[in-house]
């Protein structure tokens, strides 16, 4: 009578086995969202420094004008050196994203992997308890 719980086992470790395989594709589907809410947050944060920056640079614009000085020489550099730095700050921002995204991605894929890993184990195991269910079998009416 071995056997029927040999059989049970195998569907067990059979239902294991998705269910441990369902576990990491649903944290692959996570890791994957939170990619994309990365690079949405990039692409916020983008805008809302150009807005900063635009401000700044009127700022700047206002502050040379009103001091007397003419929108050259000086005053130009000043506002060519902002622009420079913040285009080097915007490519750290987006380049800072791009290495989250494929941290997430690159996490997404491990779990679908370990997933996948779950899923071939539970399914030796339950050709292990079904070769042990037919042992049973056959020692019994063979």
């Amino acid at each position: 009578m071995s056997f029927v719980f040999d059989i049970a086992a195998a569907k067990q470790a059979s239902a294991a086995g998705k269910y441990n395989q369902a576990v990491q594709e649903r944290n692959a589907t996570i890791s994957e969202q939170e990619a994309e809410m990365t690079e949405k947050q990039n692409e916020f944060d983008i805008a809302r420094f150009d807005q900063q920056f635009y401000e700044l640079q009127g700022e700047t614009k206002t502050a040379i004008l009103t001091s007397g000085v003419e929108l050259s020489g000086s005053g130009l550099r000043v506002l060519r050196y902002n622009a420079e730095q913040a285009e080097i700050e915007k490519d750290i921002t987006t380049y800072n994203s791009k290495v989250k995204q494929s941290q997430q991605l690159e996490k997404a894929n491990f779990a679908r992997m370990q997933g996948q890993v779950a899923k071939n184990e539970a399914r030796a195991a339950e050709l292990g308890y079904y070769a042990k269910a037919g042992e049973s079998l056959m020692k019994t009416y063979g």
